[in-house]
């Protein structure tokens, strides 16, 4: 064991039960699939704790952005 290691404390963080969604989109290759063709044009909308409020961003992202069939959000459940 190193001796960094020795003065570190063995414990449980309380954030590792919560759950985390992120919102992301962009233009896709095909409407049907979900690969990106520009990964460094994403749109990141956020990182949201709960289902509702990730649903609430999605949904205003991807009703923006309906008349557009290469654009495409989602939803990612991160843990």
């Amino acid at each position: 064991m190193s001796a960094l290691a020795e003065h570190i404390p063995d414990r449980q963080f309380d954030q590792e039960d919560q759950p985390l969604f992120m919102v992301m989109g962009g233009e896709v290759h095909d409407p049907r699939g979900a690969e990106f063709v520009d990964l460094d044009a994403m749109d990141m909308r956020g990182v949201f704790a709960t289902y509702d409020e990730t649903f609430t961003v999605w949904r205003g992202a991807a009703q923006a952005t309906v008349d557009r069939a290469f654009i495409k959000y989602m939803i990612i459940r991160l843990r």
